[in-house]
This record gives structure tokens, C-alpha cells and sequence, in this order.
């Protein structure tokens, strides 16, 4: 545990046993054996709360990238709609063009009738 070997250990609790006497060593061994598990669940407390307070930053983390993406993809997506928009107005312009090419060739041809009917008629 702490690179105590057994040798060290016997030494350390001859000493113990000397010096706090034999009627009050395992009332303290007792007391200590608590504080070393109180120690360790503690410990394993704090592990627990550390790991769970990543786990949450990474999920908000990959909220946020989720977010970050899901907003590009409409961005693209509005280009993309504006850009179709602007070509369906070019073609209906082109359209409207064509069409008042066709009206005025129309009336051109109109009037050359007219014309010849007069010149002949």
C-alpha cells in the first residue's frame, strides 16, 4: 500500500503496542481502519464526480458541434434555395424577354400585311 514491507509493518506495531498499550491498540486500529475507508470512499466520491463532470462537458460539447453543423447545413441549404430562386427569376425574365421579342415580331409582321394589303388593295 504505501511500500511498507512485513517486516516494517511488525516493527511499526510492536512500537504501537508499547506504546499505547495492549487494552487501547484495537480501539485505534479500529478507529484507523474507518478513517481508511472513509478516506477511500471519499476518494472514490470525488473520482466518480470528476469523471461525471467530463462526461457531461463532452456531451455539451458535441451538442454544440451538433448545433454548430445542423446551422451550417441551413445556411447551405438557403444559399442553395436563394441561388434557385434567382435562377428561376432569370428564366422567367428570360421568358418575359422572349415573349415581347415574339410580340413585337408578331406585330412587325401585322403591320408589313397590313401594308401590302394597302399597296395592293
Amino acid at each position: 500500500m504505501f511500500g511498507i514491507g512485513s517486516t516494517e509493518l511488525l516493527i511499526i506495531l510492536v512500537v504501537a503496542l508499547i506504546v499505547i498499550g495492549p487494552s487501547k491498540l484495537p480501539e485505534i486500529a479500529k478507529t484507523l481502519g474507518k478513517a481508511m475507508a472513509e478516506f477511500r470512499r471519499v476518494s472514490s466520491d470525488v473520482k466518480r464526480t470528476i469523471e461525471m463532470e467530463v462526461e457531461k462537458e463532452e456531451e455539451r460539447r458535441t451538442k454544440e458541434e451538433v448545433k454548430k453543423d445542423f446551422k451550417t447545413i441551413e445556411q447551405e441549404e438557403s444559399s442553395e434555395s436563394s441561388l434557385k430562386n434567382e435562377e428561376t427569376k432569370d428564366d422567367q425574365e428570360e421568358e418575359v424577354l422572349i415573349e415581347g421579342d415574339l410580340d413585337e415580331e408578331e406585330s412587325s409582321t401585322k403591320k408589313r400585311a397590313s401594308l401590302k394589303e394597302e399597296i395592293n388593295g
